[in-house]
């Protein structure tokens, strides 16, 4: 404590005792999840009962939640997008009651080529933080020795781009940042301009350079690929770091605007020391790794899904350091506080948001069954719905989850995939209509006349898309479909540009390999032809195994 000002000295117990509450709260809300589901959902809909959302479903006539069924329907982002426009447009009593403010948009892919936009509320950014915090409380309680120390996190910028209206949208993260509290932002070794360095290496290049002379307790990024990044960038630039550190300098040759170097100039005092100490581990190891260098307490990022397959490569880099999940957690909101290390399974946020679910043998039932949260059954699977501060009711996400225990009588969730024709190697989100919607681009583009094709994801490093397609396709359709995937998905240019996703690469197959597949599988899984919808988007890495590989898988060059 001997680094902290008079002030934060002042601050600290009451900081303490505020998060050790918010814990509490957590807590104290899973044990009456009914009741504490109840008021939750009522507070939701009164508090927008007076928007022309709220009036065109009746929000004045709920005063239970069957009241709730009958007058508000499932929905998707698609049925919701007419009233997000409106707000986008400035009217925010399309979605929000008198006194709501609307400080951003928060952007994530949508199912076509046009971004999903969630308006974050006051009250909807309040809940988040809640959860974020309850989720940091338990984390540091449960390592000892990583309070009060550094933290390496990544941001990114919440103003990518203005709505009509003047509002910013971008990334909550940014928003997460920008407002968070002094005491807990002045031990981010990164500070806030960083987000906006459009480099994606120079980027993490920044981050590490600032980090490696700083005494860290844990790394936190919502994908564990980001976390081998910072690491592999550090082991690769090795002596650049070392002399940046020793010099107090930043590599003049990285694409950083003159403006962020000037507001990153206070942070690059030279440290021979530290120098020295990461040279000696580097000539004594030949690598130069944050399981050397770092005195890590633990590393929280995304586990569930195909995310775990990144866990294998953190020994090499990591060493025996305890993994903590994040939480099943979107732009949309947070679903679950994970609150042991080593599993991606949490406890539903019962207090933030409402929930409900469809069992997964139902997700495509025109009238499934839904399910509220204290009927769920262990070792069942299910699709999500969030109703949330950010006006969205009854929504599909599309997260797939499977319940593998209780805390009191509240469910402990674990995140399996998202949901059908949908497939995401490492958050992309890939879409079977924006796959399609790519190919059609893809194909106008070099002349392509099969209407035929199969993309699958691939496990590697960087994973990977392959295009299966008939051998008289043109060779640079790969690289045209990797263009527009970027175009139509927000999420997968971001992690193509960081270095997350590698191209897509080509198999060309023999020709008409892939009709006469589809007539086979029509065959075999549907009663008639007419029942059969034709496969465009394989969503697990390995559902494309029995197809050959007949042509090279070539590269695309972008």
């Amino acid at each position: 404590m001997a680094g902290l000002s008079l002030l934060d000295k002042l601050m600290l117990p009451i900081a303490r005792v505020h998060a050790r509450g918010v814990f509490r709260r957590v807590v104290r809300d899973t044990r009456d999840i009914v009741n504490v589901q109840n008021r939750v959902l009522l507070d939701k809909v009164r508090a927008n009962s007076d928007s022309a959302y709220g009036r065109d479903f009746g929000f004045q006539h709920i005063r239970s939640y069957a009241d709730f069924v009958r007058q508000v329907p499932v929905t998707i982002y698609e049925d919701l997008a007419p009233y997000v426009a409106r707000v986008r447009q400035g009217e925010l009593s399309a979605m929000f009651g008198s006194r709501q403010r609307v400080l951003m948009f928060a952007m994530s892919s949508g199912s076509t080529a046009e971004p999903k936009y969630v308006p974050v509320t006051e009250k909807f950014l309040k809940n988040y933080r809640r959860g974020w915090n309850a989720f940091g409380v338990r984390a540091v309680s449960d390592h000892p020795g990583t309070f009060l120390r550094h933290i390496v996190q990544v941001s990114s910028p919440m103003d990518e781009q203005n709505a009509p209206s003047g509002i910013p949208c971008g990334a909550i993260t940014g928003i997460m940042a920008a407002t968070q509290k002094r005491l807990v932002r002045k031990y981010y070794v990164a500070p806030f301009c960083v987000a906006y360095i459009a480099d994606a290496s120079a980027r993490y290049y920044t981050i590490m350079r600032l980090a490696l002379a700083k005494d860290v307790a844990f790394m936190i990024t919502a994908n564990p690929a980001t976390q081998l990044k910072l690491a592999r960038t550090v082991d690769s630039a090795a002596d650049r770091i070392i002399r940046d550190i020793h010099d107090g300098t930043l590599d003049p040759a990285l694409p950083i605007t003159n403006e962020i170097r000037d507001q990153l100039k206070p942070r690059l005092k030279p440290d021979p020391a530290v120098a020295r100490r990461l040279e000696h581990i580097h000539n004594r190891t030949g690598r130069l790794l944050p399981k050397d260098y770092w005195n890590l307490g633990f590393l929280a990022n995304w586990t569930g899904g195909t995310m775990g397959l990144y866990l294998r490569q953190f020994s090499e880099y990591f060493g025996d350091t305890p993994v903590r999940d994040i939480g099943l957690l979107a732009s949309e909101g947070r679903m679950s506080i994970p609150i042991t290390d080593g599993t991606p399974a949490g406890v539903l946020d019962v207090g933030a948001n409402f929930f409900e679910f469809i069992p997964i043998e139902e997700i495509d039932r025109p009238n499934p069954t839904v399910l509220r949260a204290h009927q769920v059954q262990v070792g069942s699977e299910y699709e999500i719905l969030l109703t949330t501060d950010a006006g969205f009711y009854r929504y599909r996400i599309g997260d797939v989850v499977q319940v593998v225990g209780f805390l009191g009588p509240t469910p402990l969730i674990e995140f399996l995939h998202k949901g059908a024709n949908t497939s995401s190697l490492t958050g992309e989100k890939l879409t079977e209509r924006q796959v399609v919607l790519a190919f059609e681009q893809a194909r106008q583009a070099t002349g392509c006349e099969t209407v035929t094709f199969l993309l699958a994801p691939h496990w590697a490093d960087p994973p990977y898309y392959v295009l299966h397609i008939d051998s008289h396709c043109p060779t640079e359709l790969a690289e045209h479909m990797d263009r527009s995937l970027r175009r139509v998905n927000i999420e997968y240019d971001s992690k193509r540009e960081t270095q997350r996703l590698g191209p897509v690469r080509a198999n060309q197959l023999p020709e008409g390999y892939l009709t006469r597949l589809q007539v086979e599988l029509s065959a075999r899984y549907r009663a008639s032809n007419e029942q059969y919808k034709a496969q465009y988007l394989y969503c697990k890495p390995g559902d494309d195994a029995e197809l050959p590989v007949v042509g090279k898988r070539s590269t695309s060059a972008c």
